[in-house]
């Protein structure tokens, strides 16, 4: 089984060197430093739950034309290059080969269906805390370290269940879903809450969650998230916001969000496919979200990154 991994950073690294950990034939398709260190000294995952590994000599690129066809393609890129990925992986599709994206947001696979075909796409939610502390190397913290896939309508396909197999061959916790816009979205909820505060607020998840100020509006931020959803008929309970404070409480104290290290970076931010789509939703729905809007509008003049 040949697998790319489109994004070598967070996600498209930590899961993708698992696997070639593993004995997985993975490609890595990278950039940049990261990229340079990866040819020269290779792919370290430093984990403090998991263990860590390092995948050298790792097969990495910066050109998915060059890699030809392959089983699977994995995406972990941010969201803002969505649609120029779609574009630079056809080379790599085979009559069979499936997608799975690992993005953040909700919409990811309605901007790549048009491009790359619906029928290869398979919807898939990482559940993990880790980015790039220094090119060449993976940071995980937490105890987090789990993907969840699941076909469109909901059926147990043979692609599905061939690389649920193989993720977990590779010690990787791998689920499959039989509602997978439900999933989505129940990590988006508090996905846009942690990206939300811990950005605005420039600090970790844990002084915001022990602060009740602070506290209050990761919350209200995440019962509004949920409410859109509800309103576009996902299956989210009208309580699932109060569900995930606790769920916050578990998390690591020094746990952030990639849009916070993004914005201490000076890079882009994935605000308006995050906040902003909320607000955007909310206001095609008719639904309110003002805590929202404020983070949204509060953060936008640095989404583009530093000037």
């Amino acid at each position: 089984m040949r697998i790319a991994m489109m994004g070598s950073g967070g996600i498209g690294g930590y899961f993708g060197g698992r696997l070639a950990a593993a004995g997985t034939d993975v490609t890595f398709i990278a950039r940049g430093r990261h990229l340079a260190a990866m040819r020269e000294t290779g792919l370290r995952l430093d984990s403090r739950d998991r263990g860590d590994a390092t995948i050298h000599p790792v097969n990495a690129t910066d050109d998915p034309a060059s890699i030809g066809p392959v089983d699977y393609v994995i995406i972990g890129v941010k969201l803002w290059d969505t649609e120029d990925v779609g574009r630079s992986i056809l080379p790599m599709l085979g009559p069979d080969t499936a997608i799975l994206s690992l993005q953040n947001g909700v919409d990811c696979d309605d901007i790549l269906a048009p491009i790359v075909g619906r029928e290869r796409l398979i919807s898939g939610v990482a559940f993990i805390a880790s980015s790039i502390s220094e090119p060449g190397v993976i940071r995980h913290i937490g105890t987090l370290h789990r993907i969840v896939m699941g076909e469109p309508d909901g059926t147990l396909s043979p692609r599905l269940t061939a690389l649920q197999d193989i993720m977990s061959k590779a010690g990787l916790t791998a689920e499959i879903s039989d509602d997978i816009q439900r999933t989505l979205w129940e990590k988006f909820v508090f996905l846009v809450g942690l990206s939300s505060t811990t950005t605005l607020m420039r600090t970790t998840l844990g002084p915001i969650r022990d602060n009740p100020e602070s506290r209050e509006l990761l919350f209200n931020v995440m019962r509004e998230t949920t409410a859109v959803g509800r309103s576009l008929g996902i299956n989210l309970p009208a309580d699932f916001a109060e569900t995930r404070l606790p769920f916050a409480d578990g998390l690591p104290d020094d746990m952030t969000s990639s849009m916070h290290h993004d914005f201490e970076a000076g890079n882009k931010l994935e605000l308006p496919w995050l906040a902003g789509t909320v607000v955007r939703f909310g206001r095609e729905a008719g639904i309110e979200t003002p805590v929202c809007q404020t983070v949204y509008a509060a953060l936008l003049p640095k989404a583009g990154g530093a000037v």
